[in-house]
């Protein structure tokens, strides 16, 4: 074999080095892993929301880091499943003591059922619905009614509506990040308002956009608390009962 061909082959071989190693680099730089947390292109008809995890849809879609300039973007792609069950722990402390309270939560679509453990010791029940919501003690036949909005369902269970952060000023936000709370994956975000002495802590489920823990500290000192790191139930059972305790029956699942 001449000195020619020896060349030749010499620089197909080196060739196909370089191809295979383009093409193994290539791969980890085009096809990166998608993360949980995405925004969706602006010029998309599809719903961020829909979790479609086609091909087509996964190029829609770019890797976020939470800051404080993203979070709010991040948090309004979260949804909280319309039908569920799940049972919460809400803890209110002061100096010198706290008290823990055990809250369990029906929802189906715009209806929930909260029951809740109160510091006296007797067992509150609250039922809301879209336009009204209703209020009883356990063991008594008698309720009251007052009227309801989007918020009812949250003041029922003593936690805050988390997305009111929609709403915040952005120099507001103090903390963001992303954090494991519980065996919950969450966006977390903190936040004081001006002129306020209240600093809020909220840590939301990228898997289900629930709540699962918050915090509020004032003058430094924490005054509540809010965890729910137990399995969420999806749909709501059928055997949730969205009844007054007089009988009637308000909705079914």
């Amino acid at each position: 074999m001449d000195s020619k061909n020896r060349l030749a082959i010499a620089i197909a071989i080196t060739c196909l080095i370089v191809v295979a190693i383009f093409a193994s680099f290539g791969r980890s730089l085009f096809f990166v892993h998608i993360p949980s947390i995405t925004l969706g292109d602006a010029s998309s008809e599809e719903d961020p929301a829909s979790g479609s995890s086609t091909p087509e849809a996964a190029d829609q879609y770019w890797q976020v880091d939470v800051t404080p300039e993203t979070v709010q973007s991040i948090v309004a792609t979260l949804v909280r499943p319309d039908s569920y069950y799940r049972e919460l722990t809400v803890e209110t402390l002061w100096s010198g003591g706290s008290f823990s309270s055990s809250v369990q939560y029906w929802q189906d679509r715009a209806w929930s059922h909260t029951r809740q453990d109160l510091a006296s010791g007797a067992v509150r029940h609250d039922l809301a619905g879209p336009e009204r919501a209703y209020y009883w003690y356990e063991g008594s036949s008698a309720w009251n009614a007052l009227p309801a909005d989007e918020r009812s369902h949250d003041l029922a269970q003593h936690i805050p509506t988390y997305e009111t952060v929609l709403d915040l000023d952005p120099a507001s936000i103090t903390e963001t990040g992303y954090e494991l709370r519980g065996p919950y994956p969450c966006v977390y975000v903190a936040f004081q308002e001006e002129d306020s002495a209240s600093v809020e802590r909220y840590w939301i489920s990228t898997d289900n956009g629930l709540l699962i823990s918050a915090e509020r500290e004032v003058n430094g000192e924490l005054v509540y608390r809010m965890t729910a790191y137990g399995q969420v139930q999806i749909p709501c059972p059928a055997t949730a009962s969205f009844a007054l305790p007089d009988g009637q029956v308000l909705h079914t699942v």
